[in-house]
């Protein structure tokens, strides 16, 4: 097995543990760090919404520096969700037959959004790409997100700590992401995803910012966006956008 070369801050209240890691970059940090804290202050999801970060859950940002050609950039949240998936089943019980992805990379145990990710991407210094991965999982308890159903490992018969979460962590994306080898192995990693996945093959309508489409969830693509195929045959590759199923179980926003 591999020994993960990852070195680990680990830190109390922080308004951001992604922030952390980027102030780190700027100022010259060489990478392969993880920082955890345990609270943020001012955590945020996708398309700057905020995301509540009591104490009680992980909170964990990884910096990596110049992690692949940016050519192969797209691929990487697909290696960070089924690294996270990983860890997340390591201390579940019960089976991962309630326990899927939903597109782009949220975690959902029985509908219930239990993990989510945001991955930023900087250029600094000498013209360095330093790219932060933070990783907010529901372990002690979940937040009342209003938009979507929330759960958290606990109610879910997990006795796991953060620390114990975050050390399976550590291993699994070391492992992935040697898996997904800079871009070169994205082949077996969307494959990975795919297993991992809920909706495949389901009534969808994606919420984009000026018009409501609809169709099958058709899978995904190397680049990890969403392919919708209507019912006139067309195919359409979407990169983001909020996702709705047709199961009310499932309808969740993205």
């Amino acid at each position: 097995m591999r020994t993960p070369a990852f070195r680990h801050i680990e830190l109390g209240d922080v308004a951001s543990t992604n922030a952390e890691c980027m102030d780190r970059a700027r100022a010259g940090d060489a990478g392969d760090l993880w920082i955890t804290a345990e609270r943020q202050t001012g955590g945020r999801a996708r398309r700057g919404r905020s995301w509540v970060s009591e104490p009680g859950n992980l909170y964990a940002s990884l910096l990596l520096i110049n992690p692949a050609p940016w050519s192969a950039m797209a691929s990487l949240p697909l290696a960070v969700t089924v690294a996270v998936y990983d860890a997340v089943a390591a201390v579940l019980p019960g089976g991962q037959a309630r326990f899927r992805i939903k597109w782009p990379n949220d975690l959902l145990i029985d509908g219930g959004k239990t993990a989510g990710i945001l991955i930023e991407s900087e250029t600094v210094g000498d013209g360095r790409t330093a790219v932060v991965i933070g990783c907010g999982l529901n372990v002690a308890h979940r937040p009342d997100a209003g938009l979507y159903q929330t759960t958290c490992l606990r109610e879910h018969g997990s006795a796991a700590t953060p620390q114990e979460l975050f050390a399976r962590l550590v291993v699994s994306m070391d492992a992935t992401l040697a898996r997904w080898d800079k871009g070169r192995g994205v082949g077996a990693i969307r494959h990975a995803w795919l297993e991992r996945a809920d909706g495949i093959g389901k009534p969808v309508t994606v919420n984009l910012p000026d018009r409501q489409i609809h169709g099958l969830f058709d899978g995904i693509d190397g680049d990890g966006r969403l392919v919708l195929a209507a019912s006139d045959g067309t195919r359409q590759l979407i990169a983001s956008g909020d996702v709705f199923f047709a199961s009310a179980k499932d309808n969740q926003t993205g």
